[in-house]
């Protein structure tokens, strides 16, 4: 694929992409005999997993420890799992804090559908 197919698909820009690979989110992408990016499933794996983990909230030097540490190998499974439940912690708090906005939300306008009749807060 190429870099604008990629683009596209994950709705990433172009420049997002190459930033990955630069500072090395995603390995170094293959490249066709001229010399352009030609995405194979496995990278656009690894973007999949990146723009995932953004989208949880993992900052980007979170990310990069993680790359090193797989690219250390084996031994670094637990360190990477812990990343990743650290991550999976800050996602659900987050979650909490959302349903609560969510339940204040609607009582809100519940307090609203009704004429505003109950007394309540702001």
């Amino acid at each position: 694929m190429t870099i604008s197919e990629v683009s596209e698909k994950y709705g990433l820009t172009a420049v997002t992409l190459r930033y990955y690979e630069k500072i090395g989110l995603i390995p170094p992408v293959t490249r066709n005999k001229s010399g352009v990016r030609d995405y194979q499933p496995e990278e656009c794996g690894w973007v999949e997993f990146v723009k995932c983990m953004r989208s949880a909230g993992m900052p980007v030097e979170t990310l990069l420890q993680y790359m090193a540490l797989l690219r250390e190998g084996e031994h670094t499974k637990p360190e990477r799992m812990q990343l990743l439940v650290r991550q999976r912690e800050a996602l659900l708090e987050k979650r909490r804090e959302m349903d609560e906005t969510i339940r204040r939300l609607e009582s809100k306008i519940a307090y609203y559908e009704d004429d505003g009749k109950e007394a309540g807060t702001p």
